[in-house]
């Protein structure tokens, strides 16, 4: 379960699992509920139980798994269910943390025939269908950029821990799917990021966190996550050849509206838009899963599978290169201090944070 499940996935099952248009899609029996953790309380709809005991209440083959576990501890879990006879299986996201995980995942997927669907709801949302459709219909020229902002205040979660190493495994897997799935493939040119710092502690790379892609179409995409913002914002900006398009996803799941603004020669022009994402989502997943999923197995991938191993394939390579950069900074200061004869001018760790986030802008 953890959050993902409880605070994301869990109410989202329970809207579609009444309504008219997707009830058909679901077994009138509780959602089986495995928390190593954290034992939820039993309602009428869900039933705590082991993972021990899960096959023998519900058959495996007609079973959907939402596997909500750290991008960190998945591959284990996995192995777990491709043995228990589980094969439509649902990941948090990210994908993986870094590419090696990914090909473990992959090798997983191919040895125990399994259907995986990343959640990934920005691909499925209401907001991106219009970007998609004006891109499409040639209507304001060529894409030349993308510019997209994610800013949130993350502390008290980022203290509790969780599983995510750094800022690049929170909001880009969102931002950096969606920048792929508008312009297609591309490699990374930059990428950069900061600690977060709180009362003195330091919490490594999991501040801020930007990346500069190049897309093979011409187009390139400059993404900026920030995770000390005491706002939420989650922006994406298209400029193409005759027009701009700026689009706000929904600040959280407490909301569930999108904004829409074109500017273009003929002025400017905003709507709203009601964009439940995660139950968009959801609901097209379930209805691929009885569709039959993946025909023929792991020959057969969900068709977002491929964009999200891209995903987890750029943000590893943006890892390295940020890492690389403060690794640069940190000798750069080195030698500075020792130039000046006074190796221990290094400062306090926020002194450090700072220094660090004025060479990323």
């Amino acid at each position: 379960m953890g959050r993902a499940g409880s605070g994301l996935h869990l109410p989202v099952l329970r809207r579609l699992r009444t309504a008219a248009d997707s009830a058909h899609l679901f077994a009138p029996v509780p959602i089986l509920a495995v928390d190593p953790h954290r034992r939820p309380a039993a309602t009428i709809d869900l039933r705590p139980v082991s993972l021990a005991e899960a096959p023998r209440l519900a058959d495996p083959a007609d079973t959907v798994v939402h596997l909500c576990t750290p991008p960190t501890e998945r591959a284990a879990a996995l192995d777990t269910l491709g043995r228990l006879g589980y094969r439509r299986i649902l990941l948090e996201k990210p994908f993986a943390a870094d590419a090696a995980g990914l090909d473990e995942l992959l090798e997983l997927r191919e040895r125990h025939a399994l259907d995986l669907v990343v959640v990934a709801q920005w691909l499925g949302s209401r907001l991106t269908d219009r970007l998609r459709a004006a891109l499409a219909s040639g209507a304001y020229g060529p894409l030349r950029t993308i510019h997209v902002v994610q800013r949130k205040p993350r502390f008290s979660r980022t203290l509790a821990g969780g599983g995510h190493p750094t800022a690049f495994d929170i909001e880009l897997p969102h931002s950096l799917g969606l920048c792929l799935s508008l312009a297609g493939s591309g490699r990374v040119t930059g990428a950069g990021g900061t600690d977060m710092v709180i009362g003195g502690q330091v919490l490594p790379r999991l501040g801020t966190a930007w990346l500069n892609l190049q897309h093979d179409s011409g187009a390139w995409t400059r993404i900026r996550s920030d995770l000390t913002s005491p706002v939420r914002e989650r922006r994406v900006t298209l400029e193409l050849a005759h027009g701009t398009l700026i689009g706000h996803f929904p600040g959280s799941e407490a909301d569930a509206y999108a904004r829409l603004t074109v500017i273009d020669h003929s002025g400017e022009s905003t709507e709203l838009l009601h964009d439940d994402s995660l139950s968009t989502f959801l609901h097209r997943v379930y209805a691929y899963f009885a569709a039959g999923g993946a025909a023929a197995g792991a020959h057969h991938p969900h068709p977002d599978l491929a964009v999200n191993s891209q995903v987890v394939r750029l943000l590893d390579q943006a890892k390295t290169i940020a890492a690389q950069a403060r690794d640069a900074q940190d000798r750069a200061a080195q030698a500075g201090n020792a130039r000046t004869g006074n190796p221990q001018a290094g400062g306090t760790p926020a002194d450090d944070v700072q220094r660090r986030a004025a060479a990323a802008r």
